[in-house]
């Protein structure tokens, strides 16, 4: 009881006291100053295969919250609520998964994503350490000197006294970018930029979407000559009516039949002038791929390692990167980085290497002392081992030295094997009479 009424005391929402119109930010602009940006809706055919391709790839990236050594490595990881939004849950609709799918999509169609704390246990605007307990990924629709107002979905249902409230819309809200997270698309200039080859190839598509629609409109596209010459206005008027009747004949027939007279003409325009569109859309095309660090076999999945070790270096982890670093200067307090906490990114590099070279890189890296057995068997789907051995990092082909022999044998069976010995050698002496001549 006593930690409900605590929550309900300190709990904070961004939309429970939305600031007052009029606050003095200065003047407000639908656009970021700094980068006009463009809304569009993308194609759903090439250019939503590459968004879902690419997002889908980010979304296996890992974040959390790290704590570093003085090496400035991760040594462990902060179990704490940050790392639950980046690793669990990021709000009561999304996982981790899907808010990093959602934060990429963003992104990608916008050139910048912004991430609000929507619920924290204090006021961020007067707090500068709280903890966080959803995220959420909203669209700027407008920036202010040190605020921006974010497009963000309100998933709440009552209020701190229990009383229904307006949730469950997308609304605008206001916040500072002091504790809100703005990330920008790396790949800005190829995919947002008006004149960037993603946008030139938008237009591109608009165009030929625009020439099927008038190909499949079920025009005849035919030449009617007449058998007189067409110059006069009583001759135009003439042709006119005689175009109208051939018309409606094809119109209003079921199988789409007409007449013509003996001396009528009619000439078919069998196939389109060339404009070179789809050539242009081409070229456009593979330029796209080849800046964004895509091929064929990477969207289809049959992309060889080196390709797919490229492609996750130059253009997943660039992403990455921008989100850990913005994540780092907006969620974590000066003193918390002092300290050595961050937010780091993890990607598996095991997950991309065929099932017939598994067993080579295991060996080199086992027995180079780099990772031992048991932190390699779960890589590839096995429990680790309860033996000892495979805890050890050292290399599991070498013999044990001298030194380790002896050491390892225990004393007590060293002084036993040397009694056996004075023993044997008593009773050769008593059989051969030595001790009776010593005698």
């Amino acid at each position: 009881m006593g930690r409900v009424v605590k929550s309900l005391r300190h709990g904070w929402n961004v939309f429970k006291n939305p600031p007052e119109p009029g606050f003095g930010a200065g003047p407000s602009y639908q656009y970021r100053q700094s980068r006009r940006a463009i809304r569009y809706y993308n194609d759903k055919s090439i250019i939503g295969a590459i968004y879902t391709r690419m997002s889908v790839d980010f979304s296996n990236v890992e974040f959390f919250h790290a704590k570093l050594d003085e090496n400035g490595i991760a040594d462990k990881i902060v179990d704490d609520s940050l790392n639950e939004r980046l690793q669990l849950e990021a709000n009561i609709d999304q996982n981790a998964q899907a808010f990093k799918q959602d934060l990429a999509l963003t992104l990608f169609e916008e050139g910048v994503a912004a991430v609000v704390p929507v619920d924290a246990n204090l006021d961020p605007a007067t707090s500068t350490s709280f903890d966080i307990q959803s995220l959420r990924v909203g669209r700027i629709v407008a920036w202010f000197p040190r605020r921006v107002t974010v497009e963000i979905y309100d998933d709440r249902e009552v209020d701190e006294h229990g009383e229904p409230v307006n949730g469950g819309v997308v609304k605008q809200v206001t916040v500072e970018k002091r504790y809100t997270a703005i990330i920008e698309n790396p790949f800005y200039g190829v995919m947002n930029e008006p004149s960037g080859t993603l946008q030139r190839l938008l237009r591109k598509l608009s165009l030929l979407d625009g020439i099927d629609e008038a190909a499949g409109s079920g025009k005849l596209d035919i030449i009617f000559q007449l058998p007189y010459v067409v110059r006069g206005d009583s001759r135009r008027e003439q042709a006119e009516k005689r175009r109208q009747d051939l018309a409606t004949q094809l119109k209003d027939d079921e199988l789409g039949v007409g007449y013509i007279d003996a001396s009528e003409k009619v000439i078919q325009l069998n196939r389109g002038i060339d404009n070179k569109l789809l050539t242009q859309i081409e070229v456009l095309y593979d330029k796209l791929y080849s800046q964004l660090g895509l091929t064929e076999e990477i969207m289809n999945g049959t992309a060889k390692r080196d390709t797919l070790n490229n492609y996750f270096d130059r253009t997943i982890e660039p992403i990455a990167n921008s989100v850990a670093l913005e994540f780092k200067r907006k969620f974590l307090t000066k003193t918390a980085r002092t300290q050595g906490h961050s937010v780091e990114i993890y990607r598996d590099p095991l997950k991309l290497i065929p099932i017939d070279e598994l067993a080579e890189v295991a060996d080199k890296l086992i027995r180079n002392a780099i990772l031992t057995a048991n932190e390699f068997r779960p890589k590839i789907g096995y429990r680790p081992s309860s033996e000892p051995s495979a805890n050890q990092l050292a290399n599991p082909n070498m013999p044990l030295s001298d030194q380790d022999t002896s050491s390892s044998a225990p004393k007590k069976g060293k002084e036993e094997e040397d009694e056996s010995l004075t023993k044997r050698e008593k009773l050769r002496r008593t059989l051969n009479g030595e001790d009776d001549e010593d005698a």
